[in-house]
């Protein structure tokens, strides 16, 4: 049997999916996934909510992202908490930070099962990401089997699968496993964190982890305690570096500098 080259593939599929659209977008009239508003194109945002996004500034800190506002910081700068404790992990891309806006398209995401968002939330991170040399391979931050058996999906696998078709690395759906059931985070004191998540997060297949350069994927960091646990388990089994990509990152005191 004859095989169709892939870019081959690649144009009738595009074809064929703009040659529908005008179809889906007279059924299904385009709306704004955050406010409901009308908008040009199927996934996208009105203006009101793309001005709500708010983007991480630079400079920042060479170790964990956090913007250092208006001040003229020589490159290289580390902000004071890396500074008092250097992280384990080697960066943090955040596409933008929480705000009202952020926070609407994770839930029409992960709770109203809006997983066409994934490809705009994916874009913003890619282009937070920094570009090297060496092939990353993408982690998702893995939910456990019973939450992924309610939900249906693991949002950070479906962000992880976009950054993958981005040419951000190569995704590796099941990296990492979450052994056990763990609560709510919210609330809880750090030293309360760490003991809820000791043991909750284990590697798969080290021999493609070992050596590696990880891009750990999550929807939202907030605290970060998911995230080290994460990133403690992918050194353990002998990670390179595991730099962090999140959709939106909690660091209110960074909001007023923000792009």
């Amino acid at each position: 049997m004859q095989q169709v080259p892939m870019g081959r593939v690649t144009t009738m599929g595009r074809v064929l999916r703009d040659g529908i659209a005008p179809i889906v977008d007279l059924i299904y009239p385009p709306r704004c996934p955050a406010c409901g508003e009308a908008t040009g194109e199927q996934g996208g945002l009105c203006v009101e909510c793309w001005s709500g996004l708010a983007i991480p500034s630079e400079p920042s800190c060479a170790a964990c992202q956090r913007p250092f506002g208006n001040e003229a910081i020589p490159e290289g700068s580390f902000c004071a908490p890396c500074l008092g404790s250097p992280p384990l992990h080697d960066g943090i891309a955040a596409g933008t930070l929480y705000t009202d806006t952020s926070r609407k398209l994770i839930l029409a995401l992960k709770h109203g099962r809006r997983i066409g968002l994934a490809p705009v939330l994916a874009r913003l991170m890619a282009a937070r990401i920094p570009v090297t040399e060496t092939e990353r391979v993408i982690i998702p931050v893995p939910l456990h089997r019973w939450r992924l058996w309610q939900r249906g999906f693991n949002q950070a696998a479906l962000l992880g699968r976009e950054l993958e078709k981005a040419g951000r690395g190569t995704l590796l759906v099941d990296g990492l496993i979450r052994t056990k059931r763990t609560p709510s985070l919210g609330g809880m004191g750090a030293k309360a964190r760490t003991r809820a998540l000791a043991g909750a997060i284990a590697v798969r297949h080290k021999n493609q982890i070992e050596g590696r350069d990880i891009l750990l994927v999550d929807d939202v960091l907030t605290s970060g305690a998911t995230s080290l646990a994460c990133v403690k388990a992918l050194k353990r089994a002998g990670a390179r570096t595991v730099v962090i990509t999140c959709f939106a990152r909690v660091l209110d005191e960074a909001l007023d500098h923000a792009r």
